[in-house]
């Protein structure tokens, strides 16, 4: 009989707390959720308290067949899966599934996996926490209350597949917001005045500030040309010149939406990128005779709180490698905003004096990218303010004032190790008070005001924690589902709301109107958190919200508009004269005159800046010639079949039927077969890549192929994969064989 069993989410966590324990610890993985409501029906019990019927999720069935028979032949379990909400779920649903196996069951948790964490948390188990399962609970049962009883009215008023969320819907409505003050906004002309001044031989370019002692604000063409012709014969003296010492303060270490908003600025990672990759270096990473070794702390948290023993080993780190005077005289405490759970610390790097260089060559490059920036903003929130030296010169024409800045770096401070943004370092010449510069050119530009941008990943994030809306471990997945719905489209980095999004929020604004208000989704949150600390009954909380939202669905249901058919603009059909309809398909919304069938025309659309909608005129496709035909001497052009695989054709089609597959030029690795790759559909659409020589040779692989031997087996190709945890990458398609090799995106 095993002594000790301990039950984790991941496999990778195993290779890295398997080296702490000894042999009287077995330790077995989860693979996370293995229970859940129903996937097929509500599976919440509305007249009887909300009691939720759990399933085992499909395909879990050997999971958890594996978890009982291991522990009932241990005396203790100690369930160890992430420490927060979601894995207690986890822990709870576990526990559940293995009591009738006789063993004491215990609850562990750890904010890092290192020898210290993991057996200070087998030394002080806990028993699961009623509470915090109870608040999952109460969020899970509410999500699936809002998704199955509203999605199937959107897919019986609008499309089938749509959904509607109590989290993903106030999140849409952000986006759609932004969009209408964008059309609803008035652009105001604006002129900007710069001045190359000389004194000598310096020069320098100074800004037109003020006007009279105010603001200055030139409205139009004729105010510029007036101000411009008074300028020329006024006299520019330096008046004043200002210098003052600025000090920076660090920002705070990481946490999730800080981590996620900078990696999405920095990187243009996407929200579920960046947790993907911190998943897999909280976790453990292969450091070489390292082995399997945990890089960073928990990464879902709002917290600031550093352990104290993690600040001690950075001031360490600072005076030994910087020097003394960039270390301050106390730690930095950093405090968390009044609303945070504040349950773990920070995102960190689990030991400081791993330097990012130390791990580079182990690391795929975005692991790497992802802890140099943890691990620098870490380090550098634990450094001396930077001292910055701010110069002013204030410059007077007559009744202007004028204005030239300079910035230096007087002591780098913390950013020697990291800086938001590079601070550039302008110099001004060294001149005197009551100077008479000489006016070498006035530069005129005419401006307007812009309207407030579109909401990136970033700033979305950073808008729905200022607002109280999901928690760090759902900011990633609200974004996912706005793009998979097609509510929103992701455009230069851009969230755009599509046409199906502004017409899903519209309806839902009209007839859901509390449950699309951003304070009542705040609240709700509260209430959540109430629960988690046992100030109120998850039961409550459910009977409050159905009160109200029953009805609410009950006149849904009947009053709201159909748009199956369409949505009326005041367009008109150019084939027919009748009006045209948005229509919305499964490649997005599209105009469609409203005599269908009579009249089939059909045209894509996009809207102006004022909103309007505009017919998009198609593009001529862009025809790629490869050669001439053999049979009638026309071009040759790559077209697509309706699967999707691309083919050889004639361009005289239908007079000349020559076709011929397309070769990635890569020879068939199979030996003593001279036949090439080609590219094919199967009769399920899906592309794969088999031997020209088919049916004689069947060789094939379901990823591109690159003609490059595999360094470990006797493959003579790689194939090209993409996966959220590696990126683009190189591997082996040899069954055994797992090498695999990154590829630099550029």
């Amino acid at each position: 009989m095993t002594k000790n069993l301990i039950i984790v989410e991941s496999p990778a966590k195993i290779k890295t707390i398997q080296k702490f324990l000894g042999k009287e610890y077995k330790l077995e993985a989860s693979l996370g959720h293995i229970r859940d409501l129903p996937s097929n029906e509500l599976g919440v019990k509305e007249d009887q308290g909300f009691t939720p019927t759990y399933v085992i999720i499909p395909g879990k069935e050997k999971v958890v067949t594996k978890l009982k028979k291991a522990a009932k032949n241990s005396e203790k379990v100690y369930l160890a899966p992430d420490p927060d909400r979601e894995g207690e779920a986890i822990a709870w649903h576990i526990a559940e599934l293995i009591k009738d196996s006789k063993a004491a069951i215990h609850r562990i948790q750890f904010n890092e996996i290192t020898r210290r964490a993991v057996l200070e948390a087998l030394e002080h188990p806990r028993d699961l926490d009623e509470n915090l399962f109870h608040s999952q609970q109460a969020r899970r049962i509410l999500d699936r209350i809002v998704g199955y009883k509203i999605s199937p009215l959107l897919w019986q008023k609008v499309q089938r597949g749509l959904s509607a969320g109590r989290v993903q819907s106030v999140a849409l409505r952000l986006l759609v917001e932004r969009e209408k003050e964008r059309f609803n906004f008035t652009p105001e002309e604006y002129w900007v005045f710069k001045a190359l001044l000389q004194a000598g031989k310096e020069s320098l370019v100074a800004e037109l500030t003020k006007i009279n002692n105010k603001k200055a604000k030139i409205n139009n063409a004729q105010e510029a040309k007036e101000l411009e012709k008074y300028l020329k014969d006024q006299s520019f003296i330096l008046e004043k010149i200002e210098q003052k010492e600025q000090k920076r303060n660090p920002k705070p270490p990481f946490i999730t939406s800080t981590l996620q908003q900078e990696a999405n600025i920095r990187f243009n990672f996407s929200a579920s990128r960046t947790m993907s990759l911190a998943q897999r270096l909280y976790e453990g990473m292969e450091l070489g005779d390292r082995g399997s070794t945990a890089l960073i702390t928990y990464m879902r948290t709002d917290s600031v709180r550093i352990a104290p023993e993690a600040q001690k080993a950075a001031r360490t780190w600072i005076k030994e490698n910087l020097g003394s005077e960039y270390c301050p005289q106390k730690a930095r405490i950093y405090k968390a905003k009044s609303s945070a759970q504040d349950a773990h610390e920070a995102i960190r790097p689990v030991d400081p004096t791993l330097t990012p260089e130390m791990v580079k060559a182990y690391l795929p490059a975005d692991h790497f990218k992802l802890y140099k920036l943890i691990w620098e903003r870490f380090i550098a929130s634990q450094m001396t303010a930077a001292t910055i030296l701010a110069t002013t010169f204030y410059i007077k024409a007559g009744k202007t004032l004028w204005q030239v800045k300079g910035e230096q770096i007087a002591f780098p401070g913390f950013l020697k190790i990291y800086s938001p943004q590079k601070v550039k370092e302008t110099f001004l010449p060294a001149l005197k008070e009551k100077t008479t510069l000489a006016l070498e050119d006035l530069k005129i530009e005419q401006k307007f005001t812009q309207p407030p941008a579109r909401y990136t990943e970033a700033t979305l994030v950073k808008k729905m924690e200022e607002l109280g809306i999901g928690r760090p471990s759902t900011y990633a997945t609200i974004i996912s589902t706005l793009l998979q719905r097609k509510y929103a489209l992701l455009q230069e980095k851009q969230l755009v709301p599509t046409e199906l999004g502004l017409s899903v929020c519209e309806l839902l604004i009209k007839h859901f109107p509390k449950l699309l208000e951003v304070t009542f989704t705040a609240k709700m949150e509260e209430e959540l958190d109430k629960i988690a600390l046992g100030e109120k009954k998850w039961q409550e909380v459910l009977q409050e919200f159905a009160r109200e939202f029953y009805p609410t669905l009950e006149t849904a249901s009947r009053e709201m508009k159909s748009l199956k058919k369409g949505e009326t603009t005041d367009l008109t059909c150019p084939e027919c004269g009748a009006k045209l309809l948005i229509r919305f398909g499964r490649n997005g919304s599209f105009l469609a005159c409203s005599n269908y069938p009579a009249c089939k025309y059909t045209t894509n659309f996009t809207r102006n800046a004022d909103g309007e909608i505009v017919i998009e005129e198609p593009e001529p496709a862009e025809v790629k010639v490869l050669g001439k035909c053999p049979q009638c001497g026309s071009d040759i052009v790559e077209k697509r079949s309706r699967a999707g695989a691309r083919f050889i054709a004639c361009s005289n089609y239908p007079k000349c039927k020559y076709t011929a597959s397309f070769s990635t030029k890569v020879p068939c690795p199979q030996k003593g077969c001279s036949g090439e790759l080609v590219e094919r559909s199967s009769h399920r659409g899906k592309i794969f890549y088999s031997c020209s020589n088919y049916p004689e040779c069947k060789y094939a692989v379901w990823n591109y192929p690159v003609a490059k031997e595999c360094p470990k087996c006797s493959s003579k190709i790689l194939v090209q994969k993409e996966s959220k945890a590696r990126g683009k990458y190189l591997a082996c398609p040899e069954k055994g064989c797992r090498y695999w090799e990154q590829v630099e995106e550029e």
